[in-house]
This record gives structure tokens, C-alpha cells and sequence, in this order.
């Protein structure tokens, strides 16, 4: 072995390929670096990817030519017999090609209610859907078991309507913003209905209605505040329908809350249509959930709506937690006087926000549904 010494002295010098005296003569020494040469200048020609780039056009070609004798339609429901799919006014019972169901997304489902379809009609009247076409708008949310998935409640929708409560169930204002979120998110516009309204004079729980007023004329305040419409109804009294008639015309619109609301009631009192109606449960004083898959409606005055099964939670899908303040404008603008630029406005010194909140300048129902939600979304990236 030669000593240490005698090493360094060959360091410096150029590393030569071994190998017999013929091929080192024929080769050089710059052999490796030809060799990297060739590798870059294969990574540059494009010629290796002109039958993968061919075959695709192929394919395409062969698909705008398979488009002219499909049919287009819009899903209505997707039940146990099949994708229900309208087509001007006639509806195919329809099933996924396979070859769709083998594409791999982070979408639980890979077909929702209002989505455009192509389908192919077999001689048996059913379709074979070939083709979902882009959305250009989609309510969903975060799976309700991994949270890695997220499932797709509607699609190509303008406006979210938001239905809560009072009294049976009682106001959630923290699912009122989730579903704002989730709407901001999917490209539609929110409104806020706020149903039974009768039942401030009509209830016998009198601690429960001041409680349920002080929050409904906190909510009238601080929702249309912030460029969220609120339509107070009654499908008792007949209170508030026209308006939000108004508001449907010539829209497609979904309607979302929790259980026991009476989104199914409004539909119904709006557009002459027998939904199944649940009734509250004595014990927990919720809603029974009565729609287990959404729907499509075709309305008689324009437009579209969706009714959608109840739901307990709504997990906003993929919201991070620096994102949250931005959905909360008063809380941002009032955020930039905060002692601290990275303030989170829960617990730090100096928060203006809370100042803020304490002086009545920024609801209490907002800022509780903000607290609630950065908590929870905190939560959901720790599991994750």
C-alpha cells in the first residue's frame, strides 16, 4: 500500500478510465465526459416521445370522432340503479365506462349531481358515460373518515343556499362559514336562508328564543357586512319565499345544512315538487335525515336546484390554516394593527382583533366561528 503522502500527490491529477492499453488509447481521457454529453443531448431530442406524442393524437382523433355520436346530458341523482342522466327532459339510466373508474384522483367520487356528461345509449335505453366534462364550479368537502379524499356534493352550481335555523336546530354560525369557505373555494356565490322564523313567537322554550334572537340579529348584522345575503323565511307563514325565488331565477342552486333545517320543506313550498319531509327527533331535537342523495330539480321559473342529504360536520376541503384568516375580511383588515404580524388572533398580547371583538367593532358569532374553525383545522393537520 502506498503512504498517505504519495496519495495526495495524484489528487490533483486527471482520473483516468482502466482498462487495456488499446481501449485507452482509442477512448481517451475524456471518455466519462462524452458520456455525459450524449446523455444530455438525449435528454434534449424529443424523437423518443414522437410515437407516445402520435398515439395520443391518435386517441384524441379517434375521440372527437367517437364525440359526434355520443349524447350529452346532466346528471340528475346517482342512486342504487344507476347515474340518472337528463336529456332535454329525457332521463337514461347510466353506468361509469370502466376504463374512467380505474383514474386515479383524491375525489372520492368521480361523477356528481349536475355534472355534463357524454354517454353512449345502448338499444336497452341505458348510457355508458365515456366522458365528464371540466366543472367550472363544484361544492364539496373533506371526507368524513381519512380526510385525504374529497367528495364531491355538486357541480357546475352558481349559488350555494346556506339553510339554517332557529330554535329546532338552533343556529350554527360555524357551519354557516364553513359552507361560505367551501363556496368561496368552488367558485359559487353563498346566501344565507335562515328558516323557521315563526318560531320566535310560536316556541315555548322562551330562555332558548332570547338566546336564538340575540344570534339571529347579530347574524342579520354581520353576514350581509360582509357581502353575504341573508333571506329570513317561514314555510309556515309563507315569510320570505318570494325573495328567495327571486334569488333562484335562472340559477343553478344548491341547497346545503345540517339535518332537520327543512331544506327539503323549502324546495318543496318553492317549486310545487313532494320531497319526503323528516320531522324532528323528541329526544335530541334534531332533524332525521329524510334526503340520502342529492338531487337534481329543474325549475319551472329558470334554473336549477340541488337538495342534499343532512349533514352533522362539515371538514372544508384543503384549507390550510394560513388561509383561514383571508375568509374573514373584517378579521384581516383589522389583523394589519395587531402587535405582532404573525398574530393568530387567539391568545397573543396586543391583538387588535380582539380588541376589537370585546368593543363590538367585529361579531362575536364571526369571530367564535374563526376561532372554531382554525382550531379545527389545526387539529386535521396534526392527524394527518
Amino acid at each position: 500500500m502506498p503512504p498517505e503522502d504519495s496519495k495526495k500527490e495524484y489528487t490533483h491529477l486527471p482520473k483516468h478510465w482502466l482498462g487495456c492499453d488499446v481501449e485507452a488509447d482509442y477512448f481517451g481521457d475524456e471518455r466519462k465526459l462524452s458520456k455525459q454529453e450524449r446523455k444530455l443531448a438525449s435528454a434534449k431530442d424529443r424523437s423518443k416521445y414522437k410515437k407516445t406524442d402520435q398515439r395520443k393524437q391518435v386517441k384524441q382523433k379517434e375521440f372527437d370522432l367517437e364525440k359526434e355520436q355520443l349524447e350529452r346530458g346532466r346528471v340528475l341523482s346517482i342512486a342504487s340503479q344507476g347515474i340518472i342522466v337528463d336529456v332535454n327532459g329525457e332521463t337514461v339510466s347510466c353506468i361509469l365506462r370502466g376504463v374512467l373508474k380505474k383514474d386515479k384522483t383524491q375525489a372520492k367520487n368521480l361523477v356528481t349531481v349536475g355534472d355534463f356528461v357524454l354517454f353512449e345509449r345502448s338499444p336497452a335505453n341505458e348510457g355508458l358515460i365515456v366522458h365528464v366534462e371540466p366543472r367550472h364550479s363544484a361544492l364539496s368537502r373533506a371526507e368524513n373518515l381519512s380526510r385525504h379524499k374529497v367528495q364531491l356534493i355538486a357541480a357546475n352550481i352558481d349559488q350555494v343556499i346556506i339553510t339554517t335555523s332557529l330554535v329546532l336546530p338552533e343556529l350554527k354560525p360555524s357551519l354557516i362559514d364553513r359552507y361560505i369557505i367551501a363556496a368561496h373555494k368552488g367558485g359559487m356565490e353563498p346566501l344565507i336562508v335562515v328558516n323557521k322564523i315563526d318560531l320566535l313567537e310560536t316556541s315555548e322554550n322562551k330562555e332558548l328564543v332570547l338566546q336564538e334572537k340575540e344570534s339571529f340579529e347579530e347574524l342579520l348584522k354581520a353576514y350581509p357586512a360582509v357581502g353575504v345575503p341573508v333571506i329570513p323565511v317561514s314555510t309556515l307563514t309563507g315569510e320570505g319565499l318570494d325573495l328567495l325565488k327571486q334569488a333562484m331565477r335562472d340559477k343553478a342552486s344548491v341547497f346545503s345544512g345540517q339535518s332537520g333545517v327543512g331544506k327539503s320543506s323549502l324546495i318543496n313550498a318553492i317549486t310545487g315538487h313532494d320531497l319526503r319531509i323528516g320531522e324532528m327527533v323528541d329526544k335530541t331535537k334534531k332533524g332525521s335525515h329524510t334526503t340520502t342523495t342529492a338531487q337534481l330539480l329543474r325549475l319551472d321559473f329558470g334554473g336549477w336546484c340541488i337538495d342534499t342529504p343532512g349533514i352533522k360536520s362539515f371538514g372544508v376541503w384543503n384549507l390550510e390554516k394560513d388561509e383561514v384568516e383571508a375568509y374573514f375580511p373584517e378579521i384581516f383588515e383589522c389583523g394589519r394593527d395587531c402587535k405582532y404580524p404573525d398574530c393568530s388572533h387567539m391568545s397573543e398580547e396586543g391583538c387588535a382583533v380582539v380588541e376589537a371583538v370585546e368593543s363590538g367593532k367585529i361579531s362575536f358569532l364571526r369571530y367564535e366561528s374563526y376561532a372554531t374553525l382554525m382550531q379545527s383545522v389545526s387539529e386535521d393537520h396534526f392527524r394527518r
